[in-house]
C-alpha cells in the first residue's frame, strides 16, 4: 500500500517564512551598514552581514520547513 503523500505547509505558514526569511537577512545587512557608518570601515561589515544573514536564512528555511514537511 503506497503511502498518502504529506500535508505541505499552509499559506499563513510559508507567508510567516517569507517573513522570517526577510528578517534574518535584512536585519544583519542593517546592522553591518550602522557599523561600517560608525566605525569607517565600509564595506567590512556589510559583507559579514550578509554572510551572517544567508547563514541565517538557510537555518530559517531548514529549521522551520526542512525539519517538518521532510
Amino acid at each position: 500500500m503506497a503511502s498518502s503523500p504529506s500535508q505541505g505547509p499552509s499559506g499563513a505558514e510559508l507567508a510567516g517564512l517569507g517573513v522570517m526569511l526577510a528578517a534574518a537577512f535584512v536585519a544583519p545587512m542593517v546592522l553591518g551598514v550602522v557599523l561600517d557608518g560608525v566605525l569607517r570601515t565600509s564595506p567590512l561589515f556589510v559583507f559579514v552581514g550578509l554572510a551572517l544573514g544567508i547563514v541565517a536564512a538557510v537555518a530559517v528555511v531548514y529549521v522551520r520547513y526542512v525539519r517538518r514537511y521532510w
